[in-house]
């Protein structure tokens, strides 16, 4: 009877302490709100099956105790329970998945009028490249990472020479514009991750992984790495601020300096 109650006890605690937890999510500074309901609507199916599948063993060790003179009775195959679960089970697994494929479909189908940034990361610290004037950024190679090519771009490439490095700054993104984020790592495994974006993907050595994004609200926000990337993990942090278009514009123009042209030119 104690492991029963204590079992009820557990069921009910857990409820009780998801409704009234102060550790909950971030508010969201992106358009993937999508997702924090996929987010929910796993919690609960999860939740439900947790709490069904505690108050059933406590139903199970009241209803079955041991008593003088009571019999087991021995049943090893029950077909119409297995029909049971196996179709329940299924029900639920997919009412998990199908959201989240709906959603990852719009996470990696990027808009047209996208702009792309580049997100370089390496032990331990952000870089970022902005394209320039033309819109465009140049092509990069980790073959190409030197002591005064740190992002290791093709410097034959024209696309590439008015691109803006910031190596261990601060990024910066206009509000309400989408935005294509390549992300690269020149060392070991990375994740970038803006817990109020809601978006982050894995940084592997030897390809571009992407995702996009829209900022919806303006503000400054903490990047994290998400992957166990050494002794100064914890320490891979950056910031991301989101302007106005009219701040962020303003701020492009003072970056003139920052170009690859004038950061690879010979002394």
């Amino acid at each position: 009877m104690a492991v029963a109650l204590i079992l009820v006890v557990v069921a009910l605690g857990s409820v009780l302490f998801h409704l009234v937890s102060p550790w909950w999510w971030t508010p969201i500074a992106s358009n993937w709100r999508f997702i924090d309901d996929t987010i929910i609507i796993t919690f609960w199916i999860t939740g439900l099956v947790f709490v069904a599948v505690v108050l059933f063993m406590a139903y199970c060790i009241y209803r079955f105790r041991h008593e003088k003179g009571r019999t087991a009775a021995y049943e090893p195959e029950n077909k119409r329970l297995e029909w049971w679960l196996t179709g329940v089970t299924g029900v639920g697994v997919a009412a998990m998945l199908a959201p989240g494929l709906f959603v990852w479909n719009q996470f990696i189908t990027v808009p047209e009028d996208a702009t792309d940034i580049e997100v370089v990361g390496q032990q331990w610290q952000w870089s970022y490249r902005l394209p320039g004037a033309d819109g465009k950024l140049g092509m990069a190679d980790t073959r190409n990472v030197s002591a005064d090519n740190p992002l290791g771009l093709k410097r034959d490439d024209p696309n590439g020479q008015d691109d803006i490095i910031i190596e261990g700054g601060e990024l910066r993104l206009p509000v309400g514009k989408p935005v294509k984020a390549l992300l690269r790592s020149i060392d070991v495994l990375h994740n970038f991750y803006v817990p109020e974006f809601r978006a982050k993907m894995d940084m592997v050595p030897g390809q571009v992984s992407y995702f996009w994004l829209t900022p919806t609200r303006t503000g400054t926000f903490e990047i994290l790495c998400a992957e166990l990337c050494g002794v100064g993990h914890p320490h891979m942090r950056g910031t991301v601020m989101v302007q106005t278009e009219q701040e962020y514009l303003a701020w492009m123009q003072e970056q003139s300096e920052r170009t690859f042209a004038r950061l690879s030119a010979p002394d």
